[in-house]
């Protein structure tokens, strides 16, 4: 009785229309994970692997919830991005406002259209996101003895049927929590000619890990995964990936997270990056122990103290547009509202 008092007075009146199962989700007494098995612990970050979990039935990742989040997100902490054709490979994308509309407004445009919106470190953004991240990451320290994580964030990606995510890397540990619809992703080996160690160093040191060179014939040496809400994949460090949505409406959850190794392989990206293009030195190797390590440990932390390490990033993309408050799924170009 008392722990539903206080959920009443965290959630409000939407509680009282919740049945009571849903308290103990929401309380997390049970796992999240629902089928933990000796098997995903041997492959925990050895190998792209599908798990199930109890995320989708919880009250803040329903429709209203979102829609509540949408209304109250800062301006800064998220990004509204227009997609290429259906099916194109073209790394083209355009970014956007939501332009005052509710948040149930928002997601209705979303689903009429052809765009994501990220809501980025909702953790951030609200401690009860942070607090069922971090509930997460405790079940699998718990079940994968040793893995311990830190530096953890949380984004919710909403987006459009048939949307895509294009082929990239990223240097974080990395978890994708399916809530709604489903969608089809690919997994690479993070092995050349997939990844190689030029892309990671440019990626550290540039950010562009959307600009990979893509092939078709890569399809051919992925690993396959459809997922719907429930459902979560986790993959070994730096594989490549891209994503497709299926014919729906599509909500997911991004993890990411450092560990000690995941952190050394960082500062070896970093300084073998600095060797290559700022020393002209072919870097030989990525070893993350011993002499060799702690000399390029210190090197890419001397310059980046000294402030020699003046990371050429993009400009930040334009706001071209805005979402059509008329017409669901439609925009308005602000040149085109300017003339």
């Amino acid at each position: 009785m008392v722990r539903r008092l206080i959920m009443k007075r965290r959630y409000g009146s939407r509680l009282r229309s919740l049945p009571d199962r849903t308290y103990e989700v929401m309380r997390m007494s049970n796992p999240i994970f629902t089928n933990w098995t000796q098997d995903l612990t041997d492959k925990w970050a050895k190998a792209p692997l599908k798990a199930t979990h109890r995320l989708h039935e919880h009250p803040l990742f329903s429709f209203d919830a979102l829609a509540d989040l949408i209304d109250r997100y800062p301006r800064e902490h998220y990004a509204l991005v227009q997609m290429g054709p259906q099916g194109s490979p073209r790394r083209t994308w355009r970014e956007g406002d939501i332009g005052g509309l509710k948040g149930a407004a928002v997601i209705d445009s979303i689903r009429n259209g052809r765009m994501w919106l990220n809501l980025r470190n909702v953790g951030a953004v609200d401690a009860r996101y942070r607090e069922l991240l971090d509930a997460a990451f405790e079940e699998v320290a718990r079940n994968v003895p040793g893995y311990d994580t830190y530096a953890r964030t949380n984004g919710i990606l909403i987006s459009s049927p048939n949307a895509q995510v294009y082929y990239h890397t990223d240097l974080p540990g990395q978890s994708l929590w399916q809530l709604h619809g489903r969608k089809r992703v690919f997994v690479y080996p993070n092995t050349p000619p997939f990844l190689t160690d030029e892309q990671l160093e440019n990626i550290a040191l540039f950010e562009v890990e959307v600009d990979m060179r893509y092939e078709p014939a890569y399809d051919q040496h992925a690993q396959v995964f459809e997922i719907g809400g429930g459902e979560m994949l986790h993959w070994p460090l730096n594989a490549p990936h891209r994503v497709e949505n299926l014919d729906c409406l599509n909500v997911s959850m991004t993890t990411e997270y450092w560990t000690e190794a995941i952190r050394r392989s960082q500062m070896i990206n970093m300084a073998n990056g600095i060797l290559r293009y700022k020393a002209g030195v072919t870097p030989k190797s990525r070893v993350t122990k011993g002499l060799g390590f702690w000399t390029k440990a210190a090197l890419q932390a001397g310059v980046k103290r000294a402030g020699l390490l003046k990371k050429e990033r993009k400009a930040r993309r334009p706001i071209e547009f805005k979402l059509d408050p008329v017409h669901p799924g439609a925009i308005i170009d602000f040149q085109q509202a300017a003339e």
